[in-house]
């Protein structure tokens, strides 16, 4: 557990937990989200993925389970994960779950680069991670009903959801491919 004296969020506290596994010689990093909604039980299928892949994604419209997403919401994820499979050359239909695995080069790549703004810890990290030539892959899993916590979004915050993600997007195609560097 990493005790912070202030919150840095969860782009923040991500490259926290990269920053220890490189310092303490750790090869692969899972993340979990806190709210009790992603399954323990889809880590070891993650962690198999990184055989083939940098980073293995936890993908909840995937096929498996029966998550649902309503609205303007919803059609920012649809229209995300398109743009995103684009660039990452592979097809993804969840790129903002926080329900992820990641293997020795994108445990070094973002223990220097790993977004802190909001939504960047999701879309910005993937094209980041494919801007680097990383494998980016995901594999279907199931999600709760969210056990603790606030939902992040209501239905006035879908409209700025939307937004914030495409700028996000921006910003992350904008910024050179010379900014990253993968160190192993």
């Amino acid at each position: 557990v990493a005790t912070l004296p202030f919150n840095l969020g969860v782009g923040g506290a991500m490259r926290v937990g990269f920053r220890y596994a490189v310092e303490n010689g750790f090869d692969n990093v899972v993340q979990i989200d806190s709210d009790g909604q992603h399954e323990p039980g889809s880590v070891p299928g993650l962690i198999d993925g990184l055989a083939s892949a940098d980073i293995m994604i936890g993908a909840r419209f995937a096929g498996e389970g029966d998550y649902v997403a309503h609205g303007p919401r919803r059609w920012a994820m649809v229209a995300l994960a398109a743009t995103i499979s684009r660039i990452s050359k592979t097809t993804l239909t969840d790129t903002t779950s926080g329900n992820r695995a990641f293997g020795p080069r994108a445990v070094a790549l973002f223990a220097a680069h790993y977004p802190a703004e909001y939504l960047g810890d999701t879309i910005e990290a993937l094209v980041i991670a494919a801007k680097s030539g990383l494998v980016i892959r995901q594999i279907p899993v199931r999600m709760r009903v969210r056990a603790a916590g606030v939902p992040s979004h209501n239905p006035f915050k879908s409209a700025a959801y939307l937004g914030r993600a495409v700028l996000a997007l921006i910003f992350a195609l904008i910024r050179p491919r010379s900014t990253y560097r993968v160190g192993v």
